[in-house]
C-alpha cells in the first residue's frame, strides 16, 4: 500500500481513492488522477529494477519517495497484479496483469487520466509468506495508518479509504499554507489536537523547520503520536525522536509522551534516502544542526502558549459531572438539601439521642473560603486570563471567575512551576542566592546516599544548597536556596539522593541540574492544604500569568482547568 499511493503523489495526483478488502490480502486498489504512463513506460515500469523517476540517475539528489522500482515487479511476483493507466499523450487507455510472475501482453483499455493498480490475493504464489500475515483486523489498520501519514505530508491531495466493510474516510483537499496543514492534521489525528496545537517554525542555514506541536499537558502514553516527515517522507528516526524528547524533557514525566507533527525540509543532497529497505529512516550529512533546529524550533513555540492548558481536561471535567457517569445507587440521603436537620445539644436536643450518637448526623464545617472575595469583582481582573480569585476549596484549589467561565487551580501544583522557573532564570544571570543556617541542620541517611550527594556537591551548590558529608551515614545542610524560603532539609534531601540514584551518567548536566531544580521547587512551594487569603490568591494568578511554561506542574500535570460557561449551563439545561 506505502509503494502504491507513494507512486500515485509521485504522479502529481490531486485526489487518490483506495480499496481494500480483507485486510488488503483478497484485494487492494489505488486509484488516482496523475499523469499516467504511456504504453511503453507501463511495459517497463514492470521490469525489474526499471524506473523512469530519475531522469538525471542521480542518487545524490533524490526529490521523488520511489526510486528504486522494484516495487511492482516485485507484488507481480507474488500476486495478481493489474495496472491501468492513460496518459494525457495517448488516445487510450493501456492495461497489463502479471499474475504470479507471468506477464501479459499490453492491452488497450478505458480510463480516463491517471492510474489505477489491483493487487488480488496476494502471496497467494508464495504461501509461505502468507502464513506470517497477520489477522485481517490488524493488517487493515496498518493500510489505515499508512494512508494518514502520506495524508497529513501531502494537505494538498485529496485522499479517500475504503473497504473492509466500513464508511469510507475522506480527507478533503486542503488549502495551502499553514491553516491548511493544520485543517489537514485536525482531519486525521482529531479536533482536540487541533485545539491543543501550537505551530512550530524554525530552522537555518537551509534547513526549514515547519509543523504543529501539542501542549505539554497534551499527550499520550505511547511515542505513537509523533509523526516525523523529511521532504514530504513519513519517517520514524531515532535522531529526530531524540530531538522532540530533548525539547520536552522539561514539561513532561517520564511515562507520557509529546504528540507532535514536523516536516523538515533540506536540500536533497544532505540526506540520504537509501539507507533503510523501506525508507523509514533517513541520515543527515549535519546531524548536529538538525537536532539543535528542532529543539530550538519547538521550544520557542511551546514558550509562546505556556500559559496554556489542554482542553481535554476541562472536557474530562464535565464529561466527569454528567449525570449518566454517576453510578445508579450514588445518592446519599445525608447529602440532600431536603434532610430534616435536628439539634444536637442543650435543651432542645431530642431525648434519648447521645452526643456521640449525634456525631453520626454532622456533615462538618464548610471546606470553602471565601472570605472577603464576596463583594464586587475588580473589571481589571475578570478580564485577565486567569480571571479573579473567588474562593479556596479544601485549602488546595483556587476557584477563579473569568469573563466566560470559571478556572480551577492547583496552589500546589501552579507555585511549583513558578518557583521552578525563578530558579531557571535566576542561574542563568547571576545565580541563586543563598541564606545561611544559623546552625547547620544534620541529615541521616544511608551510606550509599551520602557517597552520591557528596559527589553532586558542586552541582548542588550551584542552586544554593551547600552540603558536606558529616560522617558515615549523614550530610550536614549548611546553606539553602533563599528562593525556597523556610525548607524541610530533612525531606529535601532524601528527595534528591532518591533521584541521585537514578541518573543515568550518560544523562546531560543540563538535564540533571534541571532535575535538582524540579526537586527544589517542589519543596519550595505552596503545600496543599495551606489557607491562603484573597490577596494571596490573586498574587498567584497574576505569577502564573506571568511565569513561561505555568500550564503545566514540573511533573507534566496540568496546573489549572478551565470550564467555559456555555458547557456548564448545558450541564443544567440551561442550554
Amino acid at each position: 500500500m506505502k509503494e502504491l499511493v507513494e507512486n500515485a503523489l509521485d504522479a502529481g495526483s490531486s485526489r487518490i481513492e483506495v480499496l481494500t478488502d480483507g485486510g488488503g490480502r483478497r484485494l487492494i486498489r489505488v486509484s488516482d488522477d496523475g499523469e499516467g504512463m504511456t504504453r511503453a513506460d507501463l511495459a517497463l515500469a514492470v521490469e525489474r529494477h526499471a524506473t523512469s523517476k530519475l531522469p538525471e540517475d542521480d542518487l545524490m539528489a533524490i526529490a521523488t519517495l520511489g526510486f528504486r522500482g522494484e516495487a511492482l515487479p516485485s507484488i507481480g511476483s507474488v500476486a495478481r497484479l493489474t495496472i491501468t493507466t492513460r496518459h494525457g499523450a495517448e488516445p487510450n487507455a493501456w492495461s497489463i496483469m502479471i499474475d504470479g510472475g507471468a506477464k501479459s501482453d499490453v492491452r488497450p483499455a478505458a480510463l480516463a487520466q491517471g492510474t489505477r493498480v489491483e493487487v488480488q490475493d496476494l502471496f497467494y504464489a508464495t504461501p509461505a509468506r502468507l502464513k506470517f500475515l497477520k489477522t485481517d483486523r490488524t493488517e487493515a489498520e496498518a493500510i489505515r495508518d499508512v494512508v494518514r501519514r502520506l495524508a497529513m505530508s501531502r494537505p494538498d491531495v485529496a485522499f479517500t479509504l475504503g473497504g473492509e466493510e466500513r464508511a469510507p474516510v475522506t480527507f478533503g483537499a486542503a488549502l495551502p499554507g499553514a491553516a491548511g496543514q493544520l485543517a489537514r492534521l485536525g482531519d486525521v489525528l482529531g479536533a482536540e489536537f487541533r485545539a491543543n496545537a501550537v505551530a512550530v517554525h524554525g530552522g537555518r542555514e537551509g534547513l526549514v523547520i515547519e509543523g504543529y506541536a501539542a501542549l505539554p499537558t497534551y499527550t499520550r502514553g505511547n511515542g505513537l503520536g509523533q509523526y516525523l516527515f523529511v521532504n514530504g517522507r513519513p519517517v520514524r528516526d531515532r535522531l529526530m525522536l531524540g530531538a522532540v524528547r530533548g525539547a520536552y524533557a522539561d514539561y513532561l514525566p517520564r511515562d507520557r509522551h509529546p504528540v507532535v507533527a514536523l516536516f523538515v525540509t533540506v536540500d536533497p543532497r544532505e540526506v540520504d534516502v537509501n539507507v533503510h529497505p523501506a525508507k523509514t529512516e533517513v541520515r543527515f550529512r549535519d546531524s548536529g544542526l538538525l537536532r539543535s533546529s528542532i529543539v530550538r524550533a519547538l521550544q520557542e513555540a511551546l514558550g509562546r502558549d505556556a500559559q496554556r492548558a489542554a482542553t481535554t481536561g476541562g472536557a474530562a471535567t464535565i464529561a466527569a459531572f454528567r449525570p449518566h457517569a454517576l453510578p445508579r445507587r450514588s445518592w446519599e440521603w445525608r447529602n440532600s438539601p431536603a434532610r430534616p436537620s435536628y439539634p444536637t445539644q442543650g435543651a432542645n436536643a431530642l431525648a434519648g439521642f447521645a452526643e456521640a450518637a449525634q456525631s453520626a448526623f454532622e456533615v462538618g464545617a464548610p471546606s470553602v473560603d471565601a472570605r472577603g472575595q464576596a463583594g464586587e469583582i475588580a473589571p481589571e481582573l475578570i478580564d485577565r486570563p486567569l480571571g479573579a480569585a473567588r474562593a479556596q476549596l479544601h485549602e488546595t484549589y483556587i476557584l477563579a471567575q473569568t469573563r466566560d467561565g470559571i478556572v480551577i487551580v492547583d496552589q500546589h501544583a501552579a507555585h511549583e512551576r513558578i518557583v521552578y522557573e525563578r530558579m531557571k532564570a535566576a542561574l542563568e544571570q547571576s545565580g541563586i542566592a543563598r541564606q545561611i543556617l544559623l546552625i547547620p541542620e544534620i541529615v541521616e541517611l544511608d551510606e550509599a546516599d551520602v557517597e552520591r550527594v557528596a559527589a553532586r556537591a558542586r552541582e548542588l551548590e550551584r542552586f544554593g544548597l551547600v552540603v558536606e558529608p558529616f560522617g558515615p551515614g549523614a550530610v550536614a545542610v549548611s546553606e539553602t536556596p533563599s528562593l525556597l524560603g523556610e525548607v524541610d532539609a530533612q525531606a529535601l534531601l532524601r528527595d534528591l539522593a532518591e533521584h541521585i540514584a537514578e541518573w543515568d551518567e550518560a544523562l546531560p548536566l543540563e538535564r540533571r541540574l534541571m532535575h535538582v531544580a524540579a526537586t527544589m521547587a517542589c519543596h519550595g512551594s505552596v503545600r496543599a492544604g495551606r489557607r491562603l487569603e484573597g490577596e494571596e490568591m490573586n498574587a498567584l494568578l497574576r505569577e502564573m500569568e506571568a511565569t513561561p511554561n505555568s500550564g503545566q506542574c514540573n511533573h507534566g500535570r496540568p496546573t489549572y482547568v478551565e470550564l467555559k460557561l456555555a458547557d456548564i449551563e448545558k450541564l443544567f439545561g440551561r442550554r
